[in-house]
């Protein structure tokens, strides 16, 4: 499902507000998409870049972001 509006999501070590994410990332929500079942998005879209969530489960959960540009300037 894809939501227009910020959802607040957390793992073990961390609760992600949409204020946070957008000082982590450095650019403005757009939408994120979060599949059934799930709690943590798998992907955000902001003003520049779609932003893929990666999970990582050692110890406790946790995640990172891989930011990939919207729209890549070619020469």
């Amino acid at each position: 499902m894809i939501l227009c509006e910020w959802k607040d999501f957390h793992t073990d070590a961390e609760t992600y507000t949409q204020e946070v994410f957008e000082d982590l990332i450095g650019d403005e929500f757009e939408a994120m998409m979060i599949k059934e079942e799930e709690k943590i998005p798998s992907y955000i879209w902001t003003v520049n870049f779609v932003v893929i969530i990666k999970r990582s489960a050692r110890m406790f959960n946790d995640i990172s972001f891989e930011k990939i540009p919207r729209n890549p300037v070619c020469e």
